[in-house]
């Protein structure tokens, strides 16, 4: 070829050269920087609003079905999703761009043509592969926003966990709570019981503002669960989480009171606690409260021993198993409230060392109840003439086993508490009082009424001296079938610790034993099932999914503003 035809093509060569990276590569580049840049950051956009957006728990980032409740959405499906997006758009975008330059250098430089479209491809490329510089900033930005969301909401949220359990202790140690099992063979001290989902039935083992949220725990059902008791966890059915036992309603909300009545074979303590219970039940009656029975083969049992009463004859003898607590939740004005563990074990499981240690409810009162069936008293025995043995035995059934023997063996078992077995209130109480001042030893105790020092002269002085020693204050109850309802009320009140109106002497209402036996209506209102339902995710996981996505579009539509006004600065026209 000639010289002179090579020289002019290089002319025109290095002019196009000139002209294209003069003037075509500044636009090109920038109109390729800010296209591509757009279309990644919308193309991010895109797949962070089909991530965030479902409310099922299918989806492209899915949400795994709980075993029992969901964790709060701040605790780990939060970067789930950020995974999700980043995992599947960073690739995909790559892939795009290789792609594209790919396909432009071949388009462009495949041919003698592309001696003169070098800059047209250089710029195209160049503002492609520029633009991942945007992205990459936009993908750190997007990390620190999941960060700083994360980090806000898990501020809030544990304040209002700090917040709620405080408030829930501050409950629990005001009002005494104090929750234990009333089952046998458990009789544990119960911190948190598992609660029901009225749903679905799932027992959840961790009711309580944690991991699983603050004020509501989502069951795997859906349903939102209460997570303290002023909440409303007391409308949920409990159950003890050591044996699995049901316990009583609005435990949590109400102090158990175990009470334990000591004495015995034969002493006259399920007589004295069906007299107890109706002298309850005539007083909550009086003042406009209430008594029922948790349990309905309590109810049950307790009807049929009125009718035993009623005709005159004897209740049967209790049976050798553990007791499973009798519970009566008592309520009377002045907000008042006492759920009872009433345990009447039979008298034999007082008569031995190892017999008493199984008898593990005594760990967690601090009241009891004594009977003394008097006519057990050795001393008190001797005194009766042969007359009077014979109209006892003949009248009621007598324990042989000495009350003081049987209280020492019980002291000795609280003694291994951290108290020391320490009672705040003890209560004796003599049964069959209206036998005992039907004979000449016991007329006496009729004529001076003083129970304590008759007690002490018949040969339990020793024990009423140690009871002074073990108890912040005793008081001696006469018990019989004809004693006033409204004297063993008081008495049951004051041993544990239910006041109200008339408790007092001058203001005690008048009680009489009422017609009809407390039955076992609900005491609380069941916790409504109300949620989403199984098949979408919990409130929580929509509200922070939705904050993160408003986020990002104010940061996507930041950045492309951004990116558009930088573009426009740098153009040279």
């Amino acid at each position: 070829m000639h010289p002179i035809i090579v020289l002019l093509l290089l002319a025109v060569w290095a002019a196009v050269m000139w002209l294209g990276f003069m003037y075509v590569f500044p636009v090109l580049f920038a109109g390729t920087l800010i296209v591509a840049g757009v279309a990644g950051i919308g193309l991010y956009y895109l797949h962070a609003c089909r991530t965030l957006a479902p409310s099922t728990l299918e989806g492209p980032s899915p949400v795994a079905e709980p075993k029992i409740a969901y964790r709060h959405y701040l605790l780990g499906q939060v970067w789930r999703d950020w995974w999700t997006i980043s995992h599947t758009v960073v690739p995909q975008v790559y892939q795009l761009a290789r792609g594209i330059v790919v396909r432009l250098t071949r388009l462009l430089l495949g041919g003698f043509w592309g001696f003169f479209l070098f800059p047209t491809w250089l710029a195209l490329c160049a503002g492609i592969v520029a633009a991942a510089v945007p992205a990459a900033g936009f993908v750190v930005a997007l990390t620190v926003l999941y960060g700083v969301a994360a980090a806000m909401g898990l501020g809030v949220w544990l304040l209002c966990v700090l917040a709620l359990a405080a408030v829930e202790r501050g409950f629990m140690t005001f009002g005494r709570i104090l929750q234990t099992c009333p089952h046998p063979f458990c009789y544990d001290r119960i911190g948190l019981p598992e609660y029901e989902c009225p749903g679905c039935g799932a027992r959840h083992r961790h009711l309580a503002p944690g991991s699983g949220g603050a004020f509501r725990h989502v069951c795997r059902c859906g349903a939102r669960l209460p997570t303290t008791v002023p909440l409303g966890r007391f409308r949920l059915a409990a159950y003890c989480p050591h044996c699995g036992g049901r316990l009583p309603e609005r435990i949590g909300r109400v102090r158990v009171e175990p009470l334990p009545f000591v004495g015995g074979p034969a002493a006259g303590k399920t007589t004295f606690m069906v007299l107890g219970i109706r002298a309850l039940h005539a007083r909550a009656r009086a003042v406009h409260g209430r008594l029922t029975f948790v349990e309905q083969r309590h109810a049950q049992a307790y009807a049929g021993a009125i009718r035993e009463f009623q005709r005159g004859g004897r209740l049967a003898k209790t049976g050798p198993e553990l007791p499973l607590a009798t519970m009566v939740d008592v309520e009377l004005p002045g907000r008042s409230r006492r759920i009872l563990y009433l345990f009447d074990p039979a008298g034999e499981h007082y008569t031995g060392a190892t017999e008493v240690e199984s008898l593990r409810y005594l760990d967690h009162g601090e009241a009891l109840l004594f009977v003394v069936d008097p006519f057990a008293l050795p001393q008190l025995r001797r005194a009766l003439t042969s007359d009077e043995t014979r109209f006892v035995d003949q009248a009621a059934v007598s324990s042989e086993e000495d009350p003081a023997d049987t209280l020492q063996r019980v002291l000795n078992e609280l003694r291994s508490r951290p108290d020391q077995g320490r009672q705040k209130r003890v209560a004796v109480i003599v049964t069959k009082v209206d036998l005992l001042t039907r004979t000449e030893i016991g007329r006496c105790l009729a004529e001076d009424g003083d129970l304590r020092d008759w007690l002490a002269r018949v040969g339990l002085g020793n024990t009423v001296r140690t009871l002074d020693q073990v108890a912040g204050q005793v008081r001696y109850f006469a018990s019989g079938l004809e004693t006033e309802p409204a004297d063993v009320a008081e008495l049951l009140g004051w041993v544990v610790g239910l006041t109200g109106p008339g408790a007092s002497e001058g203001d005690r209402p008048a009680v009489e034993a009422p017609s009809e036996p407390p039955g076992t209506a609900p005491l609380r209102a069941p916790w409504p099932v109300r949620g989403r339902g199984s098949t979408r995710v919990p409130v929580g996981y929509t509200v922070g999914r939705w904050a993160v996505l408003s986020g990002l579009s104010a940061l996507t539509a930041a950045s492309v503003t951004g990116a558009v006004v930088a573009a426009a600065e740098r153009l040279p026209f």
